[in-house]
């Protein structure tokens, strides 16, 4: 690895689940990514414990820039699905000169004009376009921001759309929805669009089917789904394909993004080929008066491991 000592940046991701973190060399325009490195947050009490398990003694760079799973308000976070508290004045006491705290969704937009072709994949046939971009991704929660782009320029939308109420589209998810509000009270879409949520989905289509639902993960829920012996797991997945497009078509229209809506998140990588063969396509696009508005934009799954990360190089400080 190249020394510390030419270094400028310390860049990092934080979610509910995996920290990741690289660095950003001094002179490099472009931002490239030197040694990136990801692990399990539990272990570390705090994010500066995660810096220095990472950095192994190496010496901290001038800057920080840190994309997080949660609100950033006046240099302060808190995971919305996990325990750390962060601030920026923490990371400079720490020994950074300057340090800033991002939203993940920021960081994700951020990167979107530095991926390439082999950095996406497609669901659908739709052909790319200019305009602004959507990004939503289930993975520990639910995220969304978008690359807004006009005839004067771009900028990143921040948002908290993961937390937006869940729309039932037919029968059967009106009855998710009855299952789920006894349960949680109010139903935002992060309750069946994320990891915890696919197992949501596998537990109220269980009590619908008069099914004893089992105490699975959601890599078990995948795994059985994939098995194929497990019908209430296999229509679980299914069912979850089917909300993603849907949401995605909804954030679509909320953001008219022209330019596509691009998934993030640990979970769209691992099930692209599930995605292709789902109904996500049919579900993003069925939104009545404006489906020919819809079927005009791309769909594409970010395959870049540390997309965050590029968009954390990216960020001003």
């Amino acid at each position: 690895m190249t020394g510390a000592a030419n270094m400028r940046r310390l860049v990092g991701d934080v979610g509910g689940t995996n920290c990741r973190f690289a660095l950003v060399e001094d002179g490099d325009e472009e931002a490239r990514l030197v040694n990136p490195r990801g692990f399990e947050r539990e272990g570390h009490d705090t994010l500066e414990a995660a810096l220095d398990h990472y950095l192994d003694g190496r010496p901290l760079p001038a800057e920080a820039v840190i994309a997080v799973a949660g609100p950033v308000t006046d240099g302060r976070a808190a995971l919305t699905n996990g325990r750390w508290k962060m601030s920026e004045g923490a990371l400079k006491a720490h020994g950074f000169r300057r340090a800033r705290l991002i939203n993940d969704y920021e960081a994700l937009a951020l990167s979107v004009p530095r991926l390439g072709p082999d950095d996406l994949g497609d669901i659908g046939d739709v052909a790319p376009s200019g305009g602004t971009v959507a990004i939503i991704g289930a993975g520990t929660g639910l995220g969304v921001g978008a690359l807004v782009r006009d005839a004067v320029g771009e900028a990143v939308a921040v948002t908290e759309g993961g937390h937006i109420a869940f729309a039932p589209t037919d029968e059967t998810e009106v009855a998710i929805l009855s299952i789920l509000t006894t349960r949680f009270g109010r139903v935002s879409v992060e309750r069946v669009l994320s990891g915890p949520g696919l197992v949501n989905l596998y537990e109220a289509l269980a009590r619908l089917s008069d099914v004893e639902p089992l105490d699975l993960s959601p890599e078990d829920v995948v795994h059985r789904a994939t098995q194929g012996d497990d019908r209430v797991c296999a229509d679980a997945v299914q069912r979850f394909c089917r909300i993603y497009g849907a949401v995605a078509g909804d954030f679509a229209l909320a953001f008219g993004a022209s330019g596509g809506v691009y998934l993030g998140g640990g979970i769209a990588p691992k099930m692209l080929d599930t995605l292709r063969g789902s109904a996500f396509r049919q579900a993003f696009e069925a939104k009545g008066r404006f489906e020919d508005y819809c079927a005009a934009i791309p769909t594409k799954v970010i395959l870049h491991p540390h997309a965050a990360l590029l968009g954390a190089a990216a960020a001003p400080l």
